[in-house]
């Protein structure tokens, strides 16, 4: 994957992409001590736009917040106004933006207060993170033998980079076992979520997703919920068993990076006719519609470039 750009945003200037650098002793990078938003922008018939940008941008400040820095030195808008500056630089129409707000300097002393917040700002071209392929014909997955973070271990509803440890040991475990996806349990044994996706399931005709307590509240799975409910369908927010998972008719998986893909099987187990399903694959196409600012209704979800 080529993640070069000729610009990136850091602390108010746009930087060439090679000049754009941290310090070794930068403790996020030790630590983790950073959260960060993953954002895709797509090309449209008036332009590129970002997609649902504003909720990006609150998500990244609710996690600096619950991550525990006091004071932040940028607002919502100064955040929205880097992320787009940083695609209009880069000439980008379809991309992948990375913000990134981490403790610059200090926190050696393993507190938050010890340093200071800084913002930065990437984005470079980057097609479906599992495969066009995949859009079709659905993925394997198996179950982790990790499981997904106790709520109380530490903070799930904030992408503290230092979270991502835990889906790296078990997106590794799975690809070197031949899957392409893990799938993560709660400490009480439900399904949790993927290494970076939410999950739904389907069944007779309803849809059933697992609360937002053990998940990270996805910004594209909020999307998805939105459109099946505006198609008419019932969605469910409850427990999942893993070997509900197996007699599911569907099961499908979404997030930013992912965008929406079926499961095809899972632990060696076919799930419904062994591709992607019928209605996976109409809130599919509805969601693709949707990013690229062709459907009327989810318009406002588009924040154009100009």
């Amino acid at each position: 994957m080529g993640m070069e750009s000729k610009f990136i945003w850091m602390n108010g200037e746009l930087l060439p992409y090679e000049k754009a650098t941290l310090h070794f002793l930068t403790p996020a990078l030790h630590y983790g001590a950073a959260v960060f938003e993953g954002i895709r922008a797509y090309n449209t018939p008036k332009g590129p736009a970002i997609f649902r940008l504003k909720e990006h941008a609150e998500r990244l400040l609710d996690s600096a917040h619950i991550f525990g820095f006091r004071e932040m030195p940028f607002t919502l808008e100064q955040v929205m106004t880097a992320i787009k500056d940083t695609v209009r630089a880069n000439e980008f129409k379809d991309c992948y933006i990375r913000p990134l707000i981490y403790l610059d300097g200090g926190g050696w002393n393993l507190t938050v207060d010890g340093g200071k917040p800084s913002l930065a700002v990437a984005a470079w071209e980057w097609g479906n993170y599992l495969g066009e392929e995949a859009m079709k014909k659905g993925i394997r997955a198996n179950v982790s033998s990790y499981t997904r973070h106790h709520p109380n271990v530490t903070m799930t509803k904030a992408k503290v980079a230092g979270n991502y440890v835990n889906s790296f040991l078990a997106k590794t475990e799975s690809t070197r076992l031949g899957f392409d996806e893990a799938i993560m349990l709660d400490p009480q044994g439900f399904v949790a979520e993927c290494t970076g996706e939410n999950l739904f399931v389907v069944r007779h005709g309803k849809i059933i997703t697992p609360s937002t307590a053990p998940v990270l509240e996805g910004i594209t799975r909020h999307s998805i919920h939105t459109i099946a409910q505006d198609l008419g369908y019932r969605i469910l927010e409850q427990p999942i068993s893993r070997d509900q998972l197996y007699i599911a008719d569907e099961v499908f998986v979404c997030g930013t990076a992912a965008e929406m893909i079926g499961l095809s099987e899972i632990d060696f187990r076919k799930i419904g006719e062994g591709v992607t399903g019928p209605v996976t694959a109409q809130l599919q196409a509805i969601y693709h519609d949707a990013i690229r600012g062709k459907i009327e209704k989810y318009e406002s979800w588009c924040d154009y470039v100009g």
